[in-house]
């Protein structure tokens, strides 16, 4: 025998007390209504006791895609009836819904991953079962924008969950521009393969804010990268991003700014913005007025045409 090798913890007792939680939730009949599931982003222990009765006792568990949700549901042996519900059918799923509901049904919706409703579809299908008059229950959980945010050492008291981004970089800037000023902790969606091409529109808009990104949480690659906007996108330049990802950016700070810092920042605007567009993402970022960063873009502008004013 080993006798270095720790020895386990008796758990037993834990898995006696949790045993007895689900006993007695599956003892209570579930109501009529519509349940929304919060189910893990990554790792499956994330699950909580009362979603896994909930789920089989559903009569129904709708899924933003079977397939995926089924590798959960094997997993815990849920043998429940599942059904797609997703952006693309969700408007002529909807009244099929409802009606089960008001036939009685006992209704579950998930999302691939995480809380539903967040940046996923069923948001209308919650407004419309309220509306008519059937019972809603949430049963919270995993997250990833809020596992994000508790990793990212970004201020915690006010945060912005702002979806995902646009994919065109005219789009995707102007958005970071109208978000400026927002005093709170912005987080965003964004697909791995944009995230480099994300992180610089939002230095170049936003300038050296402190920022995060977090990718494959609660996974077995998970990474989160801490540093200002300008080196992440440094750092992630022509790399390859795997995985689910977070994009999180603190707060603006209310400081002096320089002559020469608008300007370096206008003349990075204006190689992909008019200048209009240019001067109010940067006064928008900076927290200056418009006025003194047009008149600081029109001399920009000059030395780089190499117009000379008379």
């Amino acid at each position: 025998m080993d006798e270095t090798r720790e020895a386990e913890p008796d758990a037993s007792h834990l898995i006696a007390r949790a045993g007895e939680v689900m006993r007695r939730q599956l003892k209570t009949a579930l109501l009529p209504g519509l349940y929304v599931v919060a189910t893990p982003i990554g790792n499956l222990g994330d699950i909580t006791l009362r979603a896994l009765t909930v789920l089989a006792q559903a009569d129904l568990i709708l899924c933003e895609d079977t397939r995926h949700s089924r590798t959960l549901l094997s997993h815990f042996a849920i043998p429940v009836p599942t059904r797609p519900y997703h952006e693309h059918n969700a408007a002529k799923e909807r009244p099929r819904v409802l009606a089960e509901l008001t036939g009685g049904k006992r209704i579950a919706i998930i999302s691939d991953a995480g809380t539903p409703l967040v940046s996923d579809p069923g948001w209308k299908l919650v407004r419309e079962a309220v509306e008519a008059g059937h019972h809603v229950e949430a049963l919270p959980g995993a997250s990833a924008p809020l596992a994000a945010l508790t990793l990212a050492g970004l201020p915690t008291d006010a945060f912005l969950f702002a979806g995902f981004l646009p994919s065109k970089q005219g789009s995707r800037r102007a958005r970071i521009a109208e978000l400026a000023q927002v005093p709170a902790t912005l987080v965003f969606f964004e697909a791995p393969s944009r995230v480099p091409e994300a992180f610089a529109d939002l230095a170049t808009v936003l300038g050296p804010r402190p920022a995060a990104l977090a990718r494959e949480l609660t996974k077995l690659h998970e990474e989160v990268l801490r540093a200002p906007l300008d080196k992440l996108a440094a750092d992630l330049d022509g790399k390859t991003v795997k995985g689910e990802a977070v994009i999180l950016v603190g707060p603006p700070q209310l400081a002096d700014v320089s002559d020469e810092e608008i300007s370096v920042r206008l003349a990075a605007a204006l190689e992909s913005m008019s200048l209009r567009d240019a001067a109010k993402a940067v006064a928008d970022a900076l927290g200056v007025p418009k006025s003194r960063v047009y008149d600081l873009g029109l001399k920009v502008r000059r030395e780089v045409s190499g117009d000379v004013p008379t």
